[in-house]
């Protein structure tokens, strides 16, 4: 099966010193994704986007590093992971841009769902390249997903040290926070991120080289804060639709509104009470649908066990 995505080879060898660091630093890592076997790659080749693809493929022994980098993009957006870090690799081997290939390199391998060895490329990078807000932001991607949430905390602050301009970077820290229970900060990254990005907490393709993650623990935790967040901006429409997320999660949000004090007038608006109203009739269906069957009505001296 062709692992996809909520991404190397050539380079392995050249991380090894900056991995044995990382081991001491990170005992326990996320279990990687096995990479494709060469099988399954060549089956791949095989079919017609490839054939489309293959005579296009500039000549990684004589062309540029810009063109090898641009088809090594090409070949990551048609779904050819492992054959666009072969030509990230050749790109660098041409002279190209150290850290920026290791950074989509990197990125390939949190597409494929390979954390420990994303970990490294982003690492290295930094290392390379200590004003790259992108690696920064990733390398805090890969910690998020190995739920080391305070490393996470610290390289999305680098990243919004940088560049304090990203959409991405606001609401990954913000996540970050909301993971470690830090609720105050959490919204108030979230509130940054809104106000950069209406649309930041939509979910959308990562692309490019800058990831994106919209996946948590506490997802219904995370719906009411934003429907708390969109209602302050005056967004009523993007407040119910995360109201409504909450309630589908099985958040409590009827009595938390009552709670809150920026959500509780809502509480009167008609649509929120159509949706409390809808999510309850569901979730009483959903209880009766888990029920054992009755054993009959009861009858005196008897006991009714439904």
């Amino acid at each position: 099966m062709r692992p996809r995505a909520l991404f190397l080879a050539p380079l392995l060898a050249a991380t090894l010193s900056v991995a044995t660091l990382s081991a001491q630093q990170h005992p326990v890592a996320l279990q990687d994704a096995p990479v494709t076997s060469p099988e399954e790659r060549a089956a791949l080749h095989r079919g017609p986007e490839w054939q489309q693809i293959a005579p296009h493929l500039p000549n990684p022994d004589t062309a540029s590093a810009a063109s090898l980098e641009t088809a090594a993009d090409v070949l990551r957006a048609r779904r050819f992971p492992e054959d666009a870090l072969d030509y990230y690799g050749y790109a660098m081997a041409h002279g190209g841009n150290v850290s920026e290939l290791l950074n989509k390199m990197g990125v390939v391998r949190l597409e494929l769902q390979q954390n420990a060895l994303a970990h490294e490329m982003f690492l290295r990078t930094v290392h390379v390249q200590k004003k790259n807000a992108q690696a920064w932001n990733n390398l805090g991607v890969t910690e998020y997903v190995a739920h080391n949430y305070m490393a996470a905390i610290s390289d999305y602050r680098r990243a919004n040290k940088i560049n304090r301009r990203s959409a991405v970077f606001h609401s990954n820290l913000g996540m970050a926070y909301l993971e470690n229970k830090d609720i105050e900060s959490a919204r108030d990254q979230f509130t940054i991120a809104i106000q950069l990005d209406p649309n930041i907490m939509q979910a959308r393709d990562g692309g490019g080289a800058t990831m994106h993650v919209l996946g948590t623990d506490k997802y219904s935790d995370l719906c009411f804060e934003m429907a708390r967040l969109y209602a302050q901006a005056g967004r009523l429409d993007s407040m119910r639709l995360w109201l409504a997320k909450a309630s589908e999660a099985g958040f409590d949000v009827r009595n938390s509104m009552r709670d809150d004090a920026l959500l509780h007038p809502y509480l009167k608006d008609p649509q929120v009470v159509m949706m409390l109203a809808n999510t309850a009739q569901m979730h009483a269906k959903s209880v009766a649908a888990t029920r054992g069957p009755s054993l009959g009505p009861a009858t005196p001296g008897t006991q009714n066990f439904d």
